[in-house]
This record gives C-alpha cells, sequence and structure tokens, in this order.
C-alpha cells in the first residue's frame, strides 16, 4: 500500500511499431456497424412482433391512470389522421383505438365520446374545460403521484347541454360504471372528450386508452428478417477484422515466455508462482509539467477517441463472447482476439490516463491499438492454458466483491442522497466517486499551482490498476484471482521471489508424476519457464519470465545480496523504481 517514488519516463527500446492493416479496420467497422444495426433491429422486429400476438385477443392497453379537472369536460388535443398516399387501404382498415372511462365518484354517470374537433371546439366554446395534458393526474395503486399545480382549465363564463343530447358525437357512450367505446381510425381532425353525463364540475375519472393494428405484424417481420441477416453478416466480419488487428499488433509484441507476469503464464498451476504478481501490467508515467488549464478542454480533445473506443468497446464484447465459447470447448485464448482486447484496453488506458482517469499527462494518445513511446502503456500476459468450467461464471459471480469495490471507485454510487417533497414524491442525485473527487482536487491544484501532488498521482494510479486487473479477469483474459491490493505508483510493485520449498509432484523440474527431480537436477530446482535461459535466470531479473539481456517489464525484485542493491549476484538487474524496460543482467 506504499507509493513508490515518481519515476521519469523514457519510452524503453520496444518491438518495432505494429502496422494496422486498413483491410482489418474495414472488416472491423462495417461489422461493428452491421451488427449494432442489426441487433437493433433484431430487438425492435421482436418487440413488435410481441405486441402483435399480444394484440391477437384484443387491443393493447396502457395503464389506468386518474384524472381531475375543474372544468365542465376533460379534452385530449387534437389530433390529425392524414392518409399519406393514395391507394393506400382505408385507415380504418389498419387500426382502431379503444377508451375505458369510469367515474370516481360512486353513482357518478360519465360519458366518453370522439367527435370533430371542430365540433367539440364549437360545443365547449366558453365554457371551462380542462385539456388532458393538463389535468391534474395521478397513478392508480399504490405509490400514488399528484401533480395539482397542472391543472389548467381556460376560462369560461357558459355550461354546456348535456353531452348525451348532441348528435355530432362519431363514437360515444355514457352511463354508470365503467363506459368503452372503439375507434376505426379515419381522416380528419379528432378530439376525445370526457364529461360527466349531467354536464355539471369538476369532472374526476379513470381512464384506460388502448390500440391495435394490423400493421403490426408486418412491420415486426420486416424489422426482425433484416434485422438477422445484418447481424449474420456483421458479426463474422467483426471477429474477422479483431483477429486480423490482433495479429497485426501480436507480430510487432512479445512471443511467448516474454511480458508481464510470463512465469504465471507459462506455469499455469503451478502452486509456488510469485504471489506479488499479477500477469496484468499497467504503467503511467507523470508528466514533469503539465499545463493549469488544458484539462478544462480535454472532454473536447478527446471526443475522436471516444468514438474510436466506442466501437472498439462494441466489438471486445462480441469477441470476448465468441473467445469464452471456444475456451469452454478447448481450454484456450484464440491468441489473435486476445492480442486484440489487450489493445482495446491498451487504448482505452491511454485516452483515461490523459483525459480523467488520470490528467497524468499532456500529450495527446495515438491513435493505435499496438503499444507506443507514450507514457502510458497496458499489457497483459498470454495464457497457455485456461480453465474450461471458470468461463462460466468468473465474469459476473466470482468478480462480484471486486465489482463492489470498484463501483465504489469509480462510479458515484457511494454517495447518493435523496430529498422528499411534500406529497411523498422523492428525488435521488448521484455525486462523484472516489476516483472523481481525487480527480477534481487534481484539475483544481493545477489551476492555481501547475503542478500534480505525487502522493495523489500514486493513488490514482492504484485505483485504476486495480479496475484494469479485474477487467482483465472479467474479459477471460486470466483464471488467477485478481489480488485484493491497492499497488500505488508508476509501475508495477516489484515480484517477489517464490518461496523454497520441496516441488509439487508433477511440477516443472521433477520426474513425470513422482515428485522426484529428473537426472542432472537438484531437489527443489525448477525446469527454467519459457523466456528464460538456464537455471540461474532469477526473478527480478529484468522482470518475470524474461530472458537474461531482454527488457524488463517492470522495475526489478531486490535479490539475497547483502549489500542492498536488489540485484541477483553476477547481475547488473536494476533496484525498485527503476525505469520499465532497462536492460537486465548481462548475459
Amino acid at each position: 500500500m506504499t507509493a513508490q517514488p515518481a519515476p521519469s519516463y523514457a519510452p524503453p527500446p520496444g518491438p518495432p511499431r505494429a502496422r494496422m492493416k486498413p483491410g482489418n479496420w474495414v472488416l472491423l467497422i462495417l461489422g461493428v456497424l452491421l451488427s449494432t444495426l442489426g441487433i437493433g433491429m433484431t430487438i425492435a422486429g421482436s418487440i413488435v412482433l410481441g405486441a402483435a400476438a399480444a394484440q391477437s385477443g384484443g387491443y393493447l392497453t396502457g395503464g389506468t391512470k386518474q384524472y381531475q379537472g375543474t372544468g365542465y369536460a376533460l379534452t385530449s388535443p387534437s389530433v390529425v389522421v392524414d392518409p399519406w398516399s393514395e391507394g393506400m387501404p382505408p385507415v380504418g382498415d389498419l387500426a382502431s383505438v379503444q377508451v375505458r372511462a369510469e367515474a370516481v365518484v360512486p353513482d357518478q354517470e360519465v360519458f366518453v365520446g370522439i367527435a370533430k374537433a371542430s365540433d367539440v371546439q364549437a360545443y365547449l366554446r366558453d365554457v371551462p374545460v380542462t385539456p388532458l395534458s393538463g389535468a391534474s393526474w395521478s397513478q392508480s395503486g399504490e405509490g400514488q403521484m399528484s401533480w395539482r399545480d397542472r391543472d389548467r382549465t381556460t376560462p369560461g363564463n357558459r355550461a354546456p347541454a348535456a353531452p348525451a343530447e348532441q348528435d355530432f358525437w362519431t363514437e360515444s357512450a355514457t352511463g354508470s360504471g365503467a363506459q368503452t367505446i372503439s375507434w376505426e381510425v379515419q381522416p380528419g381532425q379528432w378530439s376525445l372528450v370526457v364529461m360527466n353525463a349531467d354536464a355539471s364540475r369538476p369532472v374526476w375519472v379513470d381512464l384506460q386508452a388502448g390500440a391495435r393494428s394490423d400493421l403490426l405484424g408486418p412491420i415486426g417481420s420486416g424489422l426482425l428478417i433484416p434485422g438477422i441477416i445484418a447481424v449474420v453478416i456483421g458479426i463474422p466480419l467483426l471477429l474477422l477484422g479483431s483477429a486480423g488487428l490482433g495479429r497485426n499488433i501480436d507480430l510487432a509484441g512479445p512471443r511467448p515466455g516474454q511480458g508481464p507476469g510470463a512465469t504465471l503464464a507459462g506455469n499455469a498451476g503451478w502452486e509456488r508462482t510469485p504471489a506479488s504478481v499479477y500477469p496484468v501490467r499497467l504503467a503511467g508515467y507523470l508528466d514533469s509539467r503539465l499545463s493549469r488549464g488544458l484539462w478544462l478542454v480535454k472532454w473536447l480533445l478527446a471526443i475522436p477517441h471516444y468514438i474510436v473506443l466506442a466501437l472498439l468497446w462494441f466489438a471486445l464484447v462480441v469477441s470476448t463472447i465468441a473467445a469464452g465459447i471456444v475456451i469452454l470447448f478447448t481450454g484456450r485464448y484464440p491468441r489473435s482476439w486476445f492480442c486484440f482486447n489487450v489493445g482495446v484496453l491498451r487504448w482505452s488506458w491511454r485516452v483515461g490516463f490523459y483525459g480523467y482517469s488520470a490528467l497524468g499527462t499532456d500529450r495527446y494518445p495515438p491513435f493505435t491499438l499496438a503499444t507506443a513511446e507514450y507514457p502510458a502503456e497496458l499489457d497483459v500476459a498470454y495464457p497457455q492454458r485456461l480453465s474450461h468450467g471458470l468461463v462460466l461464471v468468473k465474469w459476473w459471480l466470482l468478480a462480484i466483491p471486486h465489482l463492489l469495490i470498484v463501483g465504489i471507485f469509480t462510479s458515484g454510487s457511494g454517495l447518493v442522497w435523496s430529498r422528499s417533497w411534500g406529497d411523498g414524491a422523492s428525488v435521488s442525485s448521484w455525486g462523484l466517486s472516489l476516483l472523481g473527487v481525487l480527480i477534481l482536487i487534481t484539475a483544481v491544484i493545477l489551476l492555481f499551482t501547475a503542478r500534480y501532488p505525487y502522493e495523489i498521482f500514486a493513488f490514482v494510479m492504484g485505483l485504476n490498476r486495480w479496475s484494469y486487473r479485474l477487467a482483465a479477469y472479467v474479459l477471460l483474459m486470466r483464471d488467477e484471482y485478481p489480488p485484493f491490493r491497492l499497488d500505488q505508483g508508476a509501475d508495477e510493485p516489484p515480484a517477489a521471489a517464490p518461496s523454497e520449498g520441496p516441488p509439487r509432484p508433477g511440477a516443472p523440474g521433477t520426474a513425470a508424476g513422482n515428485g522426484t527431480p529428473e537426472p542432472g537436477k537438484t531437489p527443489g530446482a525448477a525446469r527454467p519457464g519459457p523466456g528464460t535461459v538456464g537455471p540461474e535466470a532469477a526473478p527480478g531479473a529484468g522482470g518475470p519470465g524474461t530472458a537474461p539481456g531482454a527488457p524488463g517489464p517492470w522495475p526489478a525484485a531486490p535479490g539475497p545480496d547483502a549489500d542492498g542493491s536488489g540485484a541477483a549476484p553476477g547481475s547488473s538487474a536494476p533496484g525498485p523504481g527503476a525505469d520499465p524496460g532497462g536492460p537486465g543482467p548481462a548475459r
């Protein structure tokens, strides 16, 4: 839980920059657009077809609402029905409306009718009426809400005649109890009127409206079928594009046995792995000089990145689902999709480091999924094997404790307050998250002093590091459970050496299954993991799993030497806090 000293950033001598083939980007973008459009159309078509099936026995009706007006009538806004083309079927054959009204006051007779808007206007001229859009209302049943300041009754000085005596109504019903009218939609301008049958005031009724249309079936099919076709075409294009981009990244990236946590990746299932190493490396190096006010417009400058990331995260979700199916049957994560998903996380972290996840640099993030010379970097070690069954539960059930903690860190769920009003209604407000509060404090300090306190930066890095470790676990990239640790500082903490002890039966460096050393091996000596050269390669010499002389992914761990330099005997490995990517021990 202690922060490391503030290191300075120097670009590591990494591999050549990956070339992203334009064809892969085209496939990805077309796949994302077709998939999103197809999923939307499929969902909409399913809803419409469900509505068509529900109306087979009658009308689709909404909930009952209670309306009260101080005028002589409740009136709806006039509705204009206009046939859109010659030769179309009559509108009444395509849609019909049902209205049900019932007086709230017992034994009060109610009237409900539909008529031409001009006839209604002439009938209610100079009569105080209340528009339904302005009447006070309450939801019937439990949890009533009233808005008594919305009664907008129009002025007037005349009482109308009994509505049932008028002959201009197209459809009408009057009497005690529930009164229902059904109206086949016709061209023209129409109004709905609800009154007491004796033309008295006020009017207090329960209203329920419903509708049916023979167009729902064809509309639903017209949305569902093209939507399914778009999904069937879009998903493969998306997966091909993401796999192609992943291969582009992999060609320029470290091979198996290199990179952060490679020891864990190569020896999955070996019980004596370093406890303090998680195979996700997140690094961010604070700029020595930051602008006072650039943070005010970074949200605007980062909009192009936000648009690209929206497309990439959709592709990441789809490729993760596809990878999960593959893992379930084979126990392996397709490497090209893995590299692509790591690239999306890497891109997101760079934008967050530039923006409002850290405000750690003023350098504009590069538009690339691959590693680049930028003061924020992220990498995940590729797993050689993954559990077949764990993929079904780790992304939701096992991750719940971490999700709750990270939710407090990065969302406003922990800062909620409510205010109650006189009639029982309440309003909830969402506050800033812990990370948001720290970034806001940092922004204010930057504005007045142009400096970023490293203690705050180290803590912000710890929060982000926890979040991205959890993201890698939830996205099925690793089976190792994320540690409940707030590892602060610019880079990952030093890797601890594995504890000494007799090897587990069947562990690397032992004869198959009997726990006895192989010929030429001493008891307790493990076979070198991928990327190591000879048994003298020690954890911490350039990072776990790296070859001597290769760039290490993080500062080396302190060794057992007596001089406290932190280097293994005979090596020139850097000590804690040294630049990641610095040279390892000489061969």
